[in-house]
């Protein structure tokens, strides 16, 4: 794989670190648990959206783009982010909302949506669970058009095959790391949504031939369909970076046992792993990506699913503004 032949904005300066986490890997007896602090990368509060909007946000400045429009849940952070590389490139940037837990959108709430309101999105607009949300940002766009302007619409999660070029180029940094730190990794966990970034390392360690599996834990989608709409993108990205053989279906592994409700809905597991975090590493998850698949780390590690001495490294993608929108949830007591 040759990244370099893509166009691509840099926001964060070097590589984000690798760390040990070894009180939350005493206090579960095992595995040694470390985590990829991609909540590190740059723009407003960092996150994982960060490395695909280098690419997609390159593209659309090729492409004369004045306004940046994307989709995202209330208290998105692949739109705060979306927002804030506008902000850093001079752009402007609007936003629909899916209002995916009826009545749970407030122009008022804290979190990433005071973030929006700060970073001054040009427009908001709030459409109801179900919207086809690719024909209400075109619409966005063709407003924009009418107006002489020139728009770049973004999918949700930025999870297109050049989006997902983001977790290629983290696989590769992962590996990198792992072999300038002597440090063996037996497994990878991440939280899976939209996609891009499950598909991009997925697709990054099969170009390597890293041999390192990747447990996704679904925030909101069933393990089945879920992995399959992940076998497509990830195929995608994979012939898009020019990986040269086919990435094999049984490569794409999700658990849904985290869910609960549903997308965004508090779970007693999701509140005792932020706890856990928080107060045995420092680290802060988020209430809906991050916490949910740190439950799943955690539910696996006392399930014995990982040996006593392997190496399990759990990726951080961040969203860390969004605790705050719940605080009444996440300081409810618990065994942690």
């Amino acid at each position: 794989m040759h990244l370099a032949r893509f166009a691509r904005r840099r926001y964060t300066p070097g590589w984000t670190p690798l760390e040990p986490m070894p009180h939350l890997s005493r206090a579960l007896g095992g595995p040694e648990l470390w985590i990829k602090r991609d909540d590190l990368l740059g723009l407003a509060s960092g996150g994982n959206k960060t490395r695909k909007l280098e690419f997609l946000v390159a593209e659309a400045l090729a492409q004369g783009a004045d306004t940046l429009v994307t989709v995202g849940a209330v208290q998105s952070n692949h739109c705060r982010l979306t927002l804030a590389a506008a902000r850093r490139e001079g752009l402007q940037c609007q936003l629909v909302l899916e209002e995916r837990v009826p009545g749970s959108y407030r122009e008022d709430a804290s979190g990433n949506n005071f973030l929006f309101r700060l970073l001054g999105a040009e427009r908001i607009e709030v459409v109801p669970d179900g919207t086809d949300l690719t024909a209400a940002m075109h619409g966005l766009a063709d407003d924009l058009k009418a107006q002489g302007r020139t728009a770049y619409v973004i999918p949700g999660g930025g999870s297109s095959p050049l989006g997902a070029l983001g977790y290629v180029a983290c696989a590769e940094e992962l590996l990198a790391q792992s072999f300038d730190m002597g440090l063996t990794i037996d497994h990878l966990v991440i939280a899976s949504g939209s996609g891009g970034t499950h598909a991009g390392l997925v697709a990054g360690f099969h170009g390597n031939a890293a041999g390192i599996p990747i447990t996704g834990v679904s925030v909101r989608a069933a393990s089945k369909p879920q992995e399959e709409r992940l076998f497509t993108l990830t195929q995608q990205t994979a012939e898009l970076a020019g990986v040269p053989t086919p990435v094999p279906r049984d490569a794409l592994h999700v658990i849904d046992d985290q869910v609960g409700g549903g997308y965004s809905v508090p779970t007693d597991a999701m509140v005792e792993a932020v706890q856990l975090f928080a107060r045995h590493e420092g680290i802060l998850l988020d209430p809906v990506y991050t916490g949910k698949a740190a439950a799943g780390l955690i539910a696996l590690a006392r399930a014995g699913h990982f040996g006593e001495d392997e190496r399990v490294v759990f990726l951080h993608t961040g969203g860390s503004p969004a605790l705050y929108a719940y605080q009444d949830v996440l300081l409810a007591p618990t065994g942690a």
